[in-house]
């Protein structure tokens, strides 16, 4: 009777291992980014500068922006960085009125932004004379399957969109409080 006890306890004891490792094992989970920042500028101006998915050359890593398009929902851009890295980006979703803007990144190298699958939205809002821009995204990690290398994992991709979203941010607020 003991032996058959002991041996239940072993395969209950095998099957929670087994079940528990293919949960460790489902591989990346969606990152979120989320930046805001308050510029002392009416919300229009503001959306004057940020609003055109065609000419981002307000950002200080972008040294060139071309596309087709214009504004409409499936416009295409590619964005020249100044360190040569290349994006290529489909807008998704554009509200004049409403001072939001949606895009995806379609192509881009690892190397140059480690990230999978990413989507952004940048808004502006009219807060008593001075705006709000928020700049969210989400993504996936560089490296997809388990055990990414430093430089392909969740925090690598936190950290670079958090940067380019605070670079962004803080140039979008010089240039519209120096007009």
């Amino acid at each position: 009777m003991t032996f058959v006890l002991a041996r239940r306890a072993c395969v209950v004891a095998a099957l929670s291992l087994l079940f528990a490792g293919s949960a460790l094992a489902h591989g990346p989970s969606r990152q979120k980014v989320v930046e805001k920042i308050e510029i002392d500028a009416p919300a229009a101006k503001v959306w004057e500068i940020v609003g055109n998915f065609q000419d981002w050359n307000w950002h200080p890593a972008i040294a060139k922006t071309e596309g087709t398009g214009g504004n409409a929902a499936d416009a295409k851009r590619k964005l020249t960085l100044k360190n040569g890295g290349v994006i290529d980006e489909t807008l998704t979703k554009y509200d004049a009125d409403g001072k939001s803007l949606s895009y995806k990144i379609d192509a881009v190298d690892v190397k140059v932004l480690p990230v999978n699958n990413y989507a952004a939205t940048i808004s502006v809002k009219e807060d008593g004379g001075k705006s709000v821009v928020e700049w969210k995204g989400a993504f996936y990690r560089g490296f997809m399957n388990n055990d990414p290398p430093p430089e392909l994992s969740d925090e690598a991709g936190i950290k670079a969109v958090s940067d380019i979203y605070k670079s962004g941010l803080a140039a979008l607020k010089a240039k519209a409080e120096s007009k």
